[in-house]
C-alpha cells in the first residue's frame, strides 16, 4: 500500500446520524491479525459496499459488527450503543440487524413463510398471525409471494436467498448486513437478489455490504471501501474508487476483476507469498479460526414447526 493510503482514508465522524461507529478495530486469529486498526462509520440511509481480495478481511469486519467474530482490540457502536461493552445486552441489538449470509441458512424443514415467521415469533414475541402478516408482505416484497408454501429444496439458489432477505426484513431491521449474497449463485440468478437489494437501497435501508458485484457497489452504493491485508486502503465516491482510483493496490485489484483475461500473470504473487510467509498453512486470515457459516443462524436444529 503506498504512503498516501491513510490520506484516502476517511476517518469515522460521530454524529447522530451515524448508525454504526467502528474506531481502532483489531481481530486476530492466532498470531494472524486479519484486522488492523480499522476506523469507519456507516450513516442512516447510507449504502457502504465493501470491496477486496479474499482474505483481506471484509467478511470478518462484516461479522464483527454483530459481534459474530468477537474484536481482539477497539469499539463498535451500533445506533450509540457500545456492542463490545460486557453489560451490552448483544441479544437485543442483534434483533435490530439483519444478516444475510453466502449461504441461505434457511431451516430446510420449514416453509419459507415459516422461515419468516419463526424470528418473529421467538424473539420479537409477536403472535402468529402478526407474523404470518409481516412474513407475507416481505415475500411479496422480495417477488416470492406466491412461493410462501414451498420448501427451500424446492426453490432454486436465488429464490432461497431472497426468501433469507425476506426473513432479514420481517425482523424490521435498523440495518441490513450482506456477506457477499450472491456469491453461491448461478450467474442467472444473481440479477434476481441484486434487484432486491437495488429496491431496499431506494427506499431507504441503511446497508453494509461485502460483494464482488462491482456493477451493483457503482451504481447503487453511496460509498465503497476498498480494503487489503486487513485495513482500509481507498474509499469515497463509487465512482472514483471504482472507475479513477488513487491508489495502485485498488487499480491491481480492479483491473484483475474487471479485466480478468487482460491481466500480467504472476503480477499479484508477491502479495500472496507475503501472505502464505505469515500463514504457511496457507489458509486466508478470514477463515483462520472463525465458525462456518452453517454455524451461525443456520439450521443447527429442528426449531418449532412454523408453517
Amino acid at each position: 500500500m503506498s504512503t498516501s493510503a491513510s490520506a484516502a482514508t476517511a476517518q469515522p465522524a460521530r454524529s447522530d446520524d451515524a448508525v454504526v461507529v467502528v474506531s481502532d478495530l483489531h481481530k486476530s486469529f492466532g498470531d494472524v491479525e486479519v484486522l488492523k486498526g480499522i476506523d469507519l462509520s456507516i450513516r442512516r440511509g447510507e449504502v457502504v459496499c465493501v470491496i477486496g481480495p479474499s482474505g483481506s478481511g471484509k467478511s470478518t469486519l462484516l461479522r464483527c459488527v454483530n459481534l459474530l467474530e468477537q474484536p481482539t482490540k477497539g469499539s463498535i457502536h451500533v445506533d450509540g450503543e457500545d456492542i463490545t461493552d460486557p453489560d451490552c445486552d448483544i441479544d437485543d441489538v442483534r434483533s435490530r440487524l439483519g444478516m444475510v449470509f453466502q449461504q441461505f441458512n434457511l431451516f430446510p424443514h420449514l416453509t419459507a413463510l415459516g422461515n419468516c415467521m419463526l424470528a418473529q415469533t421467538q424473539v420479537l414475541g409477536r403472535s402468529r398471525r402478526e407474523a404470518r402478516e409481516t412474513a407475507q408482505r416481505n415475500l411479496d416484497r422480495v417477488g416470492l409471494g406466491e412461493r410462501g408454501d414451498a420448501h427451500p429444496a424446492q426453490l432454486s439458489g436465488g429464490q432461497q436467498q431472497r426468501v433469507a432477505i425476506a426473513r432479514a426484513l420481517s425482523m424490521d431491521p435498523e440495518l441490513m448486513l450482506f456477506d457477499e449474497p450472491t456469491s453461491a449463485l448461478d450467474p442467472e440468478l444473481v440479477g434476481d437478489v441484486l434487484s432486491v437489494m437495488r429496491l431496499l437501497a431506494k427506499e431507504g435501508m441503511t446497508m453494509m455490504v461485502v460483494t464482488h458485484e462491482m456493477a451493483f457497489a457503482r451504481d447503487v452504493a453511496d460509498r465503497v471501501i476498498f480494503m487489503d491485508g486487513g485495513v482500509i486502503v481507498e474509499e469515497g465516491d463509487p465512482h472514483q474508487v471504482i472507475g479513477n482510483p488513487r491508489e495502485d493496490r485498488t487499480r491491481t485489484f480492479l483491473q484483475r476483476v474487471l479485466d480478468p483475461t487482460h491481466v500480467d500473470p504472476g503480477s499479484v504473487d508477491a502479495h500472496y507469498a507475503e501472505l502464505h510467509r505469515t500463514n504457511p498453512a496457507g489458509i486466508a486470515p478470514a477463515e483462520l479460526g472463525a465458525p462456518q457459516r452453517g454455524d451461525v443462524g443456520g439450521p443447527a436444529s429442528p426449531g418449532p414447526d412454523v408453517r
